[in-house]
């Protein structure tokens, strides 16, 4: 097993990449799909069925996290992967994101940020060198720069002050995160929508120099023909020879959209999170598993999946579960949702690969354009 992190394109069609990022706990294939383990679990899954979706890496939130057992306590009892049984790649993010979206009273200075716990209103400070020190203490593979996230829109000004202030914190992270064999660190694309800004922060992170680069920045507003509109030139501005990350994306056809204009690896808390509120994600679109439609049809969300929710159970039961508040319907809905997201990174690996990624789409498309199957 390699010892370092590293990174090998293997094909390419039109934009579109695969290839395999290497790390010491293990390869992952990109495109890749990240499922979100906010507080050290995918909820409603055990590690292994995450693992037995296709899932070469997971997500962790550090904000999460350092509130609540602490990454001091996670450090002591092991570090993150002994600590929630997953011994594959973990890539947590640096927590700036979620202070901004999720923290009460904050206040932003050139030195980090203080805020009140969304748990119980105690004070905490998050800087680059604390963040940086809280990866390290959950001991996670990629490792994620600290920067700030101004919410979309936002007048240029203030994007412009916001990608210099996170340009200057990757500066932090980067001397902060020192010299740590076989993990990585990447840096931060922002600048909004502003095509010559996220050119100039492509460039301070390059003089930096980091192991991948992220977009971010976006999928906080924007809509998706303008995420796409960034996304058709953000990537081309980081290097060819990294992992290019788009972060908190998405919808299945966003994740496409997203891949064809060379983007690397996702995540999104969308499977999971819509997977406990009935909906499911198929090859034919969503369905609402709590719609009466389903309360008498034998049939499987979907009869050409071979996840569990659909090897073994009926929408009328999908239906019936979830309606009863009982647990089963959370679990099998989860189940099934990360099932097809990896189904799709898989598609699209084989179909670079292949050279035949545009058929692929095309698909993919028209399959959804369909819509779900018709009730009974």
């Amino acid at each position: 097993m390699t010892q370092r992190f590293s990174f090998d394109l293997h094909a390419t069609d039109g934009k579109a990449r695969t290839g395999a990022i290497s790390t010491p706990r293990g390869v992952i294939r990109t495109p890749a799909f990240m499922p979100v383990g906010t507080a050290a679990t995918v909820k409603a899954m055990l590690p292994e069925s995450v693992a037995a979706t296709g899932a070469d890496i997971l997500l962790g939130n550090t904000y999460h996290l350092m509130l609540r057992p602490t990454a001091e306590r996670i450090a002591r009892l092991g570090g993150l992967h002994k600590f929630m049984n997953w011994d594959k790649p973990i890539l947590t993010d640096s927590g700036g994101f979620q202070v901004m979206s999720l923290a009460g009273l904050r206040k932003l200075t050139e030195e980090g940020v203080t805020f009140k716990s969304h748990i119980d209103g105690s004070r905490h400070h998050l800087s680059p060198e604390r963040s940086m020190e809280i990866q390290a203490l959950l001991g996670s593979d990629i490792v994620m720069c600290f920067d700030e996230c101004p919410a979309l829109p936002a007048d240029r000004d203030r994007i412009k002050s916001s990608m210099d202030l996170s340009m200057r914190w990757a500066q932090r992270s980067r001397d902060a995160f020192g010299d740590r064999p076989g993990h990585a660190l990447f840096g931060i694309q922002q600048g909004g929508l502003e095509q010559d800004l996220r050119e100039e922060s492509a460039q301070a992170l390059q003089a930096i120099g980091f192991d991948g680069y992220a977009v971010g920045g976006l999928a906080v507003g924007e809509g998706q023909e303008a995420m796409f509109g960034v996304l058709d030139y953000a990537p081309d501005q980081l290097p060819v020879d990294k992992p290019r990350y788009l972060m908190g994306v998405g919808k299945p056809d966003d994740i496409v959209g997203a891949v064809k204009r060379g983007i690397d690896m996702m995540d999104c808390v969308l499977p999971s999170r819509s997977g406990r509120t009935g909906q499911a994600f198929t090859r034919h679109g969503v369905v609402n598993i709590k719609n009466a439609r389903h309360q008498d049809d034998p049939r499987p969300l979907d009869e050409a999946c071979t996840c569990p929710a659909c090897r073994g159970y009926s929408r009328a039961y999908l239906h019936h579960v979830f309606r009863a508040n009982e647990m089963i319907s959370g679990m099998l809905l989860t189940w099934h949702n990360l099932h097809y997201f990896q189904q799709i990174m898989a598609g699209m690996r084989d179909a670079i690969s292949a050279g035949t990624f545009a058929a692929w789409e095309a698909d993919f498309h028209a399959l959804r354009a369909q819509g779900d199957i018709d009730p009974l």
